[in-house]
């Protein structure tokens, strides 16, 4: 993970915070006095908005850390780790509010003040525009604990919107629709769920060593066979570690070469894969004899 790269995802995760808790402490009040619970659920996940940016600004600082005596592979999982965390925080505030909600439900309350659908425009605007900004840093920097903040912020703002349509239609129904405003909290639940299971994913796949797509291999293995003096390659294995990629291979060359010739030539295959692919952090090169396995030689 660079310098700048985690500088950018950290900036990211400030500004979130300062957000959200402008945020939420506004759909807190305006939930409570307005009467409406689809607000005061929304005042709940931009909470847990805050503390999720607040994990992940710290899972950048670790994982930007160098490698040292005692995690020679570097900090980078401390990333992934942070991204499946908030996506457990998403799951676990779908729940809380699901719970509520139907509670709310069997519950006879107060219609909900008209002047909250004001306060659910303001927020949906700001946290869409939020998740828009963060989601293309994220994508930029390759983080997945970025981009999972982001489907965080991205999913207040749907909450607050079925919060506005819940509350439209109690307000519009009149006497006997007040529990309109629960169901919305409800369905965000919902939604809620959905987004953090689908974050969660990517998160486990980078714990889990899982290779990435054809997008990272190719460029890989096309590095390595373009460099003069390699035969063929075979092994080749990628893992994640934070915003970067680590990789390893067996590269066949002439049986007649020389040890240090392999040396040079090992090096010129880490040259061109991590010119190929900046994103690569670390690249390992096993030497071996060519023996007409695993590709065809090169003239």
């Amino acid at each position: 993970m660079t310098d700048v790269s985690s500088r950018r995802g950290i900036r990211s995760a400030q500004l979130a915070i300062l957000v959200n808790t402008c945020l939420a402490l506004t759909k807190l009040v305006a939930g409570l006095v307005g009467h409406t619970y689809a607000l005061v659920a929304d005042a709940v996940e931009s909470t847990a908005d805050i503390l999720s940016s607040a994990i992940v600004w710290g899972g950048l600082r670790v994982a930007s850390r160098d490698p040292d005596d005692a995690y020679p592979f570097g900090y980078g999982k401390a990333e992934p780790l942070a991204a499946a965390i908030v996506a457990l925080m998403l799951l676990g505030a779908a729940v809380g509010i699901a719970v509520v909600a139907m509670g709310e439900i069997r519950t006879p309350h107060l219609t909900p003040a008209p002047w909250t659908l004001g306060v659910l425009v303001a927020v949906v605007a700001v946290k869409w525009t939020l998740s828009r900004r963060v989601r293309a840093i994220g994508a930029e920097i390759g983080s997945t604990a970025v981009k999972a903040d982001a489907w965080h912020h991205m999913s207040d703002a749907l909450t607050s919107a079925a919060a506005f349509v819940g509350i439209s239609i109690a307000l519009w129904g009149g006497p006997g629709w007040e529990s309109a405003d629960d169901w919305a909290a409800l369905f965000a639940a919902g939604i809620i769920a959905f987004n953090g299971a689908d974050m969660l994913r990517p998160a486990l796949h980078d714990l889990m060593d899982r290779m990435p797509g054809p997008e990272v291999m190719e460029p890989v293995r096309r590095a390595a066979e373009e460099v003069p003096g390699v035969l063929a390659t075979e092994k080749i294995a990628v893992r994640r570690s934070g915003m970067g990629y680590r990789v390893t291979l067996h590269v066949q060359t002439d049986p007649e070469m020389s040890l240090r010739d392999a040396h040079v030539l090992s090096g010129k295959v880490k040259g061109a894969i991590r010119a190929a692919v900046p994103r690569v952090q670390y690249v390992l090169v096993h030497i071996e004899p060519f023996e007409g396995v695993g590709a065809e030689a090169r003239a």
